[in-house]
């Protein structure tokens, strides 16, 4: 029974490792801007999920939107605002999309 606490600090370290690399290739890839820009409105979390759930596709892509905005309201204290506007971005493009077919269905791929 030892080894357990070491086995889930193992594995916390590997994920917090994955999210530093994560943000590190976000940010060669699209620096920090040298010069102040706009600032879009502010918004709630509460209010981006219930936008979501109003404008997905199907009853299943609203409520895969409540745990992808949960998901990513967790991470987002450690990302950069871009890297979280992006990942919203990408979450509501797989809300609107009609086609998507989540789960684990035979020649299905879940989200991770």
């Amino acid at each position: 029974m030892g080894d357990w606490p070491n086995f889930e600090n193992r594995a916390v370290i590997g994920r917090a490792l994955r999210l530093r690399r994560e943000i590190d290739d976000f940010e060669a890839r699209w620096p920090a801007l040298a010069k102040r820009e706009e600032l879009l409105p502010s918004f709630s979390w509460t209010q981006l999920e219930r936008q979501l759930v109003d404008l997905s596709a199907t009853p299943a892509q609203a409520e895969m939107a409540r745990h992808l905005v949960s998901a990513t309201r967790k991470l987002a204290p450690f990302k950069p605002p871009e890297m979280v506007l992006r990942e919203i971005l990408c979450l509501t493009w797989v809300l609107l999309d009609e086609n998507f077919k989540g789960g684990t269905d035979e020649g299905s791929t879940e989200i991770g």
